[in-house]
């Protein structure tokens, strides 16, 4: 079985724009680049759908991290914490320490 390749996005952009024009078909490219035309196929879905924000002026990048998510996930470490430290303190007792 041969070893996953991974494309830089460079050469993935090349593929999906070569088949944006439509001079070649898919099977032709996926011949001529040693892939397979899902991956030709994936790859120009992805450069359609992302075409829009490069366009996008003064558009605020979307922050990284939901606040939502950042606040639920603080309120599990307080939880795991005072389990941990409630926990550790009835275990004091069986481990002599």
């Amino acid at each position: 079985m041969s070893k996953r390749r991974n494309h830089d996005a460079a050469f993935k952009a090349r593929v999906a724009l070569e088949a944006l024009k439509g001079e070649r078909t898919v099977s032709e490219l996926a011949s001529a680049y040693g892939v397979h035309p899902t991956m030709i196929h994936q790859w120009k879905k992805s450069l359609l759908d992302g075409a829009a924000e490069i366009f996008e002026r003064g558009a605020k990048k979307k922050a990284e991290v939901d606040e939502d998510t950042v606040r639920s996930l603080h309120a599990k470490i307080g939880e795991l914490a005072v389990a941990n430290d409630f926990l550790s303190r009835k275990l004091k007792p069986w481990t002599g320490k």
